[in-house]
């Protein structure tokens, strides 16, 4: 089963400085259809602009990702962690047992980013937060945080939660292969291009929820960057 989830209808939300799209039901949109899928609980596509971002506010029991297309944003927390996560990066905030935190984009353009929310396997972890820097034109998927035994020590960002966020950028034409494990469900989204996966289309920033499917054949239709979420069900 493969769901297209067509950018045009996904939630929105817009004010002076935030154009925001939710694959799954976040702040004043709600779906009951789309409350999340597996462990997977939220998928937002912000846009920000220059010299704005989100204030100082709290967060508990959430592994939250924030992916960087576009810019630049600022991280500040009440643990003491300070730092910039630009284009390609990712940061890894463990909400655990609570922290508050502000995301700042102080770059002069708008920052583009997804924020992905995925449920701990446990509550009460220690809170936390890591940025890393990952390698640009590598092959394929690579790996950028993971929770999923086997994973450790190979470089990517430690989740608490079986889950695993890869991305990569796909030239027109090639084609990247993923296997599904048992009980296993995967959302992709293309932040820019599209792709067939497994001959089903996935247009620019579309959300495709995949279940039931044990082998995935991912092919750029056009030159595609390509963020992918793998959850247990």
């Amino acid at each position: 089963m493969i769901d297209v989830r067509p950018f045009a209808g996904l939630g929105a939300f817009r004010n002076e400085w935030l154009d925001t799209r939710h694959h799954f039901s976040f702040g004043h949109y709600h779906d009951p259809a789309r409350m999340g899928f597996g462990a997977l609980r939220v998928w937002n596509d912000d846009t920000i602009a220059p010299g704005t971002g989100f204030d100082p506010h709290p967060h508990r029991d959430m592994e939250i990702i924030t992916y960087v297309q576009e810019g630049a944003i600022t991280h500040r927390d009440s643990l003491g962690n300070e730092g910039r996560t630009e284009a390609g990066d990712v940061q890894v905030m463990h909400a655990g047992t609570g922290i508050v935190h502000a995301e700042y984009n102080r770059e002069a353009t708008p920052t583009r980013l997804f924020q992905i929310w995925i449920t701990p396997d446990r509550r009460g972890a220690a809170p936390g937060w890591e940025t890393r820097q990952f390698p640009r034109g590598g092959a394929g998927l690579a790996l950028l945080a993971s929770g999923r035994a086997g994973d450790a020590g190979n470089g990517a960002l430690p989740l608490n939660a079986d889950a695993a966020v890869l991305a990569g950028t796909m030239r027109a034409g090639e084609t990247v292969r993923r296997t599904l494990g048992d009980g296993r469900r995967a959302y992709l989204v293309p932040a820019t291009g599209s792709v067939l996966v497994n001959g089903v289309k996935v247009g620019p920033r579309d959300g495709a929820a995949v279940a039931d499917e044990s082998d995935l054949t991912i092919t750029a239709e056009q030159d595609a960057e390509l963020v992918l979420v793998d959850v247990a069900a």
